[in-house]
């Protein structure tokens, strides 16, 4: 199993849970915990909204359809999940980003999307 990053949000604290129901993350250990392995960077944990969910089946990733061979039940609005930071950022530039949970955000995340920007999205 690849070795987890250090555990420290966006605000540089110890990260936060992000959701076990549904259970979500790279690891799905319901954390948005990263590792090199995780090309995705599975990093920002966010609200999803039934608005950004169209987006993101729009765009080629359908996260609220049920894939029962997988394991997943589909993602409703108000669900937490860790999002990848490339499709959170591809969201905000459209405008219809989800809310962030910067406590829950992995600091990996800021790799690719600038602190200023989850700021803007903040719960």
């Amino acid at each position: 199993m690849p070795v987890k990053d250090p555990s420290l949000n966006v605000l540089n604290r110890a990260l936060e849970p992000c959701s076990t129901a549904p259970l979500t993350g790279y690891f799905r250990d319901g954390h948005c915990n990263t590792c090199p392995e995780d090309s995705g960077s599975h990093t920002v944990c966010v609200v999803v909204t039934a608005e950004f969910l169209a987006f993101s089946a729009y765009v080629g990733n359908d996260l609220s359809t049920p894939r029962p061979e997988f394991g997943f039940a589909g993602l409703k609005p108000g669900d937490c999940w860790c999002l990848c930071a490339i499709r959170f950022l591809q969201a905000h530039d459209e405008g219809c980003a989800p809310k962030v949970r910067l406590a829950s955000t992995h600091r990996r995340a800021l790799e690719i999307v600038p602190l200023g920007v989850l700021n803007q999205h903040s719960i």
